[in-house]
């Protein structure tokens, strides 16, 4: 029997990601609904903290975050297994999502968040933990990815990624 490692779950995940976004693209207003934003509470769109994991801002953000996503999320699966990926990028995507919303909401802001990056960031922060050889290269280039575009002027949710980069090494501590 040969090993097909283009049949992954991570690679579920992707695909089920691009046709998310090309449901949101083609929806009337699927950004606002599928993001995670002030609906969340007010129009009780509980959905969102998941939803939002999937929506992105453009074909540039979805096929960046779909490339991490390939590399971490097929390395995790293969090395630590499916149910590992499965609890880091799921449950750590939400809890990221859900504390990324609570920072905006002490904070005064009213952003749509989309995007996996808050999930990402959790598997690289697993990583990170798991990799001590790799882990001051991932911290550098979460910080990176997350400061250097807000310096140009892109609408970033930093805070998202640092977030996701703490939940991910402390769920790694519990997964361990």
């Amino acid at each position: 029997m040969q090993d097909n490692k283009l049949i992954t779950v991570s690679n579920f995940i992707i695909l089920v990601t691009i046709l998310m976004y090309i449901f949101q693209t083609n929806m009337e207003n699927g950004s606002l609904f599928l993001g995670l934003n002030v609906f969340f509470l007010e129009a009780n769109l509980w959905y969102q903290p998941l939803s939002s994991m999937f929506a992105h801002g453009g074909v540039g953000h979805i096929l960046m975050n779909m490339f991490v996503l390939f590399q971490f999320g097929n390395l995790i699966e293969k090395y630590r297994g499916v149910k590992t990926l499965l609890i880091l990028y799921f449950i750590g995507g939400v809890l990221t999502s859900l504390l990324s919303f609570a920072f905006m909401q002490l904070m005064g802001m009213n952003h749509n968040l989309v995007g996996a990056s808050g999930a990402l960031c959790v598997l690289l922060g697993y990583v990170a933990l798991v990799d001590t050889y790799q882990r001051k290269g991932i911290i550098t280039w979460v910080v990176i990815i997350s400061i250097a575009p807000v310096l140009i002027g892109l609408p970033v949710a930093w805070y998202a990624h640092l977030i996701g980069l703490a939940v991910g090494y402390f769920m790694g501590k519990f997964l361990r």
